[in-house]
């Protein structure tokens, strides 16, 4: 369900998206409403759930975690308990970020942080791989990060 959402709404996300701490009179400013004007309307889209959440996002890197994998991972049936046991244990780890029930040859996909090598082997072997129901894992390192972002595009909103 698309959210109704003006010109305002608009660019008080985008803005939000790229500073989530930046004061009500900043966001007036970009936004071209009065800081009263835009505390209630971030109201409303925290009320109606468009803005989910706050939080900080960190540099892996800067507290040690060097290593980011994507691991396919294929349990062996699609029981109901498998499934959901397998979603209970995803949700344990830390180390798993993000995880999506995706199409394909894989059941789902893992992102996973990890200080070094070891410790992303070790967490394979001895967590992953032992989650009851885990068939296979195939994991890619990533070498070098191309783009990441948090910002959603919201361009096709007022296209509708």
């Amino acid at each position: 369900m698309l959210a109704d959402l003006d010109v305002f709404d608009l660019r008080l996300l985008q803005h939000l998206q790229k500073d989530g701490r930046a004061a009500n009179a900043a966001l007036a400013e970009h936004v071209g409403l009065s800081a009263s004007q835009v505390s209630r309307r971030l109201a409303r889209l925290e009320e109606t759930g468009v803005v989910e959440r706050y939080a900080a996002l960190l540099k892996p890197e800067a507290v040690g975690l060097t290593v980011l994998a994507f691991s396919n991972v294929s349990l062996e049936r699609h029981a109901e308990e498998l499934v959901h046991g397998f979603e209970s244990a995803v949700a344990s780890h830390a180390e798993i970020l993000e995880c999506y029930s995706v199409t394909g040859e894989a059941d789902f996909v893992l992102r996973i942080v990890a200080p070094d090598l070891k410790a992303f082997a070790d967490f394979l072997q001895l967590k992953l791989l032992r989650i009851p129901g885990v068939r296979s894992v195939r994991s890619s390192i990533v070498l070098h990060r191309i783009k990441q972002t948090t910002q959603l595009p919201l361009d096709h909103v007022g296209q509708r």
